[in-house]
């Protein structure tokens, strides 16, 4: 009886009380925040010969951060299911700077295959100083669409798994280079958006799954979380079909093609937030706002979702009707 009075008096003190505490503590940290950005900026790690291994680097975000660890002229290991699609894409990092360039096909799904290019890399360069996990899977349709649940653990393989083997191979030599992870995340991991429920969940456990291992490594390994909202080529509204041929809505989402911020400006603000060693990059950051409605006030959010989607379905049937 006394806890349960306790936890009341606290839940409606505690909220207000730390809202007051961060509005007036604010300026100070920003003004914290700026001046190590700054100093980070400007004494950030040189990755001239580093060795970067880059998971799902045949198009999209992976592709794009390629060329951007290249222009530093670091060694890259470029690393898609798909072989053939790398070939190209090691050509132009070449081009553009990298002092060499390792391609391999490998299924990261798969623990044998990542132990596999882990152990090509360190064989012939000795070390691992970045590790870059960009593969994904993504959806844009309602749970209840769904007609194939047995693609429900692909999501989760690559979304999820797809990082962690990797990472629990490559974790040793980072250790030893004191090295740094980077992941590719969305802001979906926490801001609840329709249609995307599945995709959602698989982000949200990779985050805390990053977020968890930060304290294991003790500082000895870096991790850079990067969320991103809806980014150019990478996602987007429509039925999609997994290479595979399972019939479902699916498709990689580094494949696909949709409106939204530049992919190129996204792997750039991924890779400057690794070298000044960020432990997160957020595109753009004024999502954010969006964690205090979720905590605070949920139901603002629900509204919103509610006239958009009111608004999604209005539209739609005005296209039906005027085609006839």
């Amino acid at each position: 009886m006394m806890m349960n009075l306790v936890n009341s008096v606290l839940n409606f003190v505690v909220p207000p009380a730390s809202l007051l505490m961060l509005a007036f503590s604010w300026p100070a940290l920003s003004f914290i925040n700026t001046c190590e950005w700054l100093y980070n900026s400007f004494f950030g790690e040189d990755m001239e010969d580093k060795v970067v291994i880059i998971t799902g680097a045949s198009s999209g975000i992976g592709e794009q951060i390629a060329y951007e660890y290249a222009k530093k002229k670091a060694h890259l290991v470029l690393v898609a299911r798909r072989e053939n699609r790398l070939w190209g894409i090691s050509e132009n990092a070449r081009a553009l700077g990298a002092k060499s360039v390792l391609i391999t096909a490998a299924d990261v799904v798969k623990e044998a295959d990542c132990r596999r290019f882990i152990t090509e890399t360190v064989n012939l360069y000795g070390r691992v100083d970045h590790l870059v996990n960009t593969a994904s899977l993504g959806h844009t349709f309602y749970l209840e669409e769904a007609t194939d649940t047995n693609v429900f653990p692909i999501l989760m393989d690559i979304n999820f798994w797809g990082n962690v083997y990797p990472t629990y191979v490559a974790l040793p030599y980072l250790r030893q280079s004191r090295g740094r992870i980077i992941v590719n995340a969305s802001v979906e991991s926490w801001l609840p958006l329709p249609t995307m429920s599945l995709y959602s969940a698989a982000k949200a456990a990779l985050v805390n799954f990053y977020e968890t291992l930060r304290f294991e490594v003790d500082g000895d390994v870096g991790v850079t979380i990067a969320t991103h909202g809806w980014i150019g080529t990478e996602m987007t509204g429509g039925r999609f079909m997994l290479e595979e041929g399972a019939e479902m809505q699916w498709k990689e989402e580094r494949e696909v093609h949709a409106s939204g911020s530049s992919v190129e400006d996204f792997a750039k603000l991924i890779v400057s937030g690794a070298c000044r060693g960020d432990p997160y990059v957020k595109c753009p950051s004024w999502y954010d706002i969006f964690l205090l409605y979720r905590v605070f006030t949920p139901n603002v959010l629900q509204w919103t979702f509610r006239m958009l989607l009111a608004n999604q379905e209005l539209s739609s049937s005005a296209l039906t009707y005027d085609r006839g």
